[in-house]
């Protein structure tokens, strides 16, 4: 290869990356893989470590197994409660997600939702006057969904999610069953399934339906799910529930104990290891480009010897293609900090700003038990009224107040403080803590070119990288998706006997927006989209259908940075659909 490190160079080994050298190895191609953060996980041990770095943190927050490094920081809670973390927020209002800077990227603490986005999504100026349309439609995709649903290893029935125009290749059904629902899915649907609720000028019918989740449960025919990263072993051998079926606990996010679920680093234990190097800790920094032509000639990054030193060396990457994998905050990042801006990377950054919901149920449901969600109400993702305001849809968490108030040691706290010990202390927290209900409510975004990540050079890090700069609203769209998604779920809980304590403290820490009047706390969902766009012009996007970029066309930027929406839907199982189907087009050129 004329000297050069790789047929493709791959920033970032998070689930694009990790899915990209996959499949591109397995046909031949030699690839190499930049990942920004430490190589953790990679292996039985050091996942284990990152167990142990769980269970001795105090804070359960999404980053307790997985600390930045030095040479990689990540934004964190403190993004959000403190302003002073990673992001440099502008305003007007909080971005409230956050990301993992580590080999497996975020799909180390991720839920697992993976839930198809609707035909009508990929339409929404089109047929709402809102929004955008994306260049490919449900049906160029729908292909690559089924693909990327057996790389993830998705447990679903196809019955329960051919809905809102969701249609599915005949014969097909997802590589493993549903998850069983759990006690509290089963008495909301008791009481919810039936409810109507209008909208605009329509009547929507509610029900509990199963999640489709990257977590493993009973295989059907002829499908064998991934098991843990790292080689299977002697040690291995003696942890026999380790990679296999889901246990219920309730800590996917930030960590599977038992690896049941889907991480990144699975799909790169799976590639063909003769023709993959992976280069841990090392930071791309600038994409190198002609001048004349146009043309990548080489990746520049730095490369740090240890998590918790900024001590590095400058080194380059060269390949024949080039694809940057890494999230679509540093996607844009990387963009910007190279030049390489038409004045539209990084513009349109979309979340999932979320409202929390909960209360006290009339009996027990189980609270902390089985996943941290397994079924929602997705009835009002879709509908006519998107023409006028934002989408919804309704988790059921399985966690009680965890991500609300911190329960339950928060209510262990606040009981002891008011006297309560013994008996009297068990008795309470037997008659309370079962009973937790919570919800989360997921409200669409639309692209806005005023939501924006760029870089300043009077913020940087540690390496000299630039720190990425949110300037972000939350626009009268979304707003109103949020109060009528507030009104949804007063109904619901109304009919199901839940005592609402949505209003309480507890959640008094999470960003506000106004709205008619009204006080919204949301949290963002980890959802980022939308920085380098995909379109059918260069004019008003930066990748193309094939997340090729338009000004150099041996680089492609891919993942959710490239959605012009994103309707209601986790990114996750979307993204990886694209990527398999880039994937193509990467052995094509490789090809030609």
């Amino acid at each position: 290869m004329s000297g050069l490190d790789a047929d493709v160079v791959i920033v970032g080994g998070g689930v694009n990356g990790a899915l990209l050298a996959k499949q591109l190895t397995r046909e031949g191609v030699r690839v190499l893989v930049l990942e920004a953060g430490p190589g953790t996980a990679w292996d039985y041990e050091s996942y284990n470590q990152h167990l142990d770095t769980f269970f001795n943190a105090t804070p359960k927050s999404v980053e307790s197994p997985w600390p930045a490094a030095a040479g990689a920081p990540q934004p964190d809670t403190a993004d959000v409660r403190l302003a002073n973390g990673y992001f440099v927020q502008t305003g007007p209002d909080r971005f409230g997600s956050s990301y993992s800077r580590t080999l497996g990227g975020s799909t180390l603490h991720w839920l697992g939702v993976c839930l198809r986005m609707l035909p009508e999504d990929f339409r929404m100026h089109t047929e709402h006057g809102v929004g955008l349309d994306w260049p490919i439609g449900y049906d160029d995709l729908e292909p690559f969904y089924r693909e990327a649903e057996h790389e993830l290893g998705v447990s679903a029935d196809v019955s329960e999610q051919a809905h809102l125009g969701i249609t599915f290749a005949e014969g097909y059904d997802y590589p493993m069953h549903r998850l069983p629902p759990s006690w509290s899915d089963e008495l909301l649907a008791r009481s919810v399934d039936g409810l109507e609720v209008p909208l605009g000028d329509e009547t929507f019918t509610l029900k509990v339906r199963g999640y489709p989740a990257a977590r493993n449960s009973v295989p059907r025919a002829g499908y064998r799910p991934a098991g843990a990263v790292g080689e299977p072993g002697e040690e291995l051998s003696l942890h026999r529930g380790l990679g296999q079926r889901c246990q219920g606990n309730t800590s996917c996010t930030p960590i599977c104990p038992v690896q049941a679920k889907y991480n990144a680093q699975k799909s790169l234990a799976q590639a063909d290891r003769d023709l993959l190097e992976i280069r841990s800790q090392s930071v791309v920094s600038k994409v190198l480009v002609d001048p004349v032509n146009g043309t990548v000639t080489g990746l520049e990054y730095q490369h740090y010897d240890e998590p918790g030193s900024a001590r590095h060396t400058v080194r380059t990457a060269t390949g024949r293609l080039y694809v940057l994998a890494a999230h679509a905050v540093e996607n844009a990042k990387i963009l910007l900090a190279s030049g390489l801006d038409e004045g539209r990377t990084g513009r349109g950054l979309m979340d999932h700003p979320a409202l929390y919901a909960w209360g006290y149920g009339p009996t027990p449901v189980g609270a902390f038990r089985g996943p941290q969600s397994t079924a929602g109400i997705d009835d009002l993702r879709g509908g006519r009224f998107r023409s006028s305001h934002a989408a919804f849809r309704l988790d059921i968490g399985n966690d009680g107040w965890r991500a609300t108030t911190g329960a339950p040691d928060s209510d262990v706290a606040a009981a002891v403080s008011q006297g309560l010990y013994g008996d009297r202390l068990r008795d309470h927290l037997q008659r309370t803590l079962p009973r937790q209900v919570r919800f989360s409510v997921a409200v669409e975004q639309l692209h806005d070119p005023a939501n924006t990540v760029t870089i300043d050079p009077a913020h940087v890090d540690e390496l000299g990288n630039p720190r990425p700069v949110i300037d972000y609203r939350i626009d009268d769209y979304t707003k109103a998706g949020m109060a009528a998604g507030k009104r949804v779920y007063r109904q619901m809980f109304a009919r199901a006997g839940i005592e609402d304590h949505s209003e309480d403290a507890g959640g008094n820490w999470f960003p506000s927006v106004t709205y008619e009047g009204e006080e919204y706390h949301y949290h963002g969902m980890g959802h980022f989209a939308g920085t380098h766009v995909m379109g059918p012009d260069p004019a008003t996007s930066v990748v193309d259908a094939d997340q090729r970029s338009w000004a150099h066309r041996n680089l492609f930027v891919v993942g959710s940075g490239s959605f012009p929406t994103m309707g209601t839907s986790n990114p996750t199982l979307t993204m990886a659909a694209l990527t398999l189907r880039t994937a193509r087009r990467v052995l094509a050129e490789l090809g030609d």
